[in-house]
């Protein structure tokens, strides 16, 4: 796996506009996982739910400005996934504990929304899929990482990462603020993004997504931002 300095999920500041934890190391300890494809395969995977409600879909937060921590730049935007190797790499970093749960909850060729935080501008910017499901998370054992965790023992490492690969860039920049409008209307009116977690866990960095959600918000790319 290609050793990019990935969204590490340090302690990840907030989204400029609204708190969020990054996919940076940095996360407190309630964390899991996310999921993605292409275009072509939207229609398989929402059909691969048989209808059903559940979180087979993921939201994973990185930032894509960069920031250093301990010396080292945690920046990671879809951009360096699109750079590396096979446009895959490995998500590493997560550093809370419901986040660590939910990576290790994916399953091979889920979804996740690829989502830039404590930037300018947060909000979903593209579709990636999981290539390898959870295992440890080298930068755990690193004295030199930012996301070293000397209580992480090499026999029962505390953390976990997946791999993921790029599938496609939203067709258009899906922003936090225009998320969040329809979160505050569907509240109201029983919408598909009236209890979605970025909303009622903002600073989780890797969360899950329900059908129903993931195909409200793909519906966005066709509209005009509101």
């Amino acid at each position: 796996m290609p050793r990019t300095r990935k969204r590490l999920t340090g302690a990840a500041g907030p989204d400029k506009k609204e708190p969020s934890e990054k996919r940076t190391k940095t996360e407190s300890s309630g964390d899991t996982s996310a999921k993605l494809e292409s275009p072509s395969t939207q229609k398989t995977s929402t059909s691969k739910n048989n209808g059903k409600n559940s979180s087979n879909y993921w939201l994973m937060k990185s930032e894509p400005e960069s920031r250093i921590e301990k010396g080292v730049d945690v920046k990671f935007g879809i951009e360096d996934l699109k750079a590396q190797p096979k446009q895959t790499a490995c998500w590493d970093g997560v550093r809370n504990y419901q986040a660590r749960n939910f990576l290790r909850a994916m399953k091979l060729e889920e979804e996740a929304f690829f989502y830039h935080s404590n930037c300018k501008q947060p909000g979903i910017v593209g579709l990636m899929k999981i290539v390898k499901e959870a295992y440890p998370d080298h930068t755990q054992f690193e004295k030199n990482n930012p996301h070293y965790d000397p209580s992480s023992k090499e026999d029962n490492p505390k953390w976990s990462m997946v791999d993921v690969q790029f599938v496609r860039m939203m067709k258009r920049f899906i922003p936090l603020e225009e998320l969040k409008a329809h979160h505050h209307a569907h509240k109201a009116s029983g919408g598909p993004l009236k209890s979605m977690t970025l909303f009622t866990r903002q600073r989780l960095s890797v969360q899950p997504v329900t059908r129903e959600e993931f195909d409200f918000i793909l519906s966005l790319e066709e509209t005009e931002p509101s």
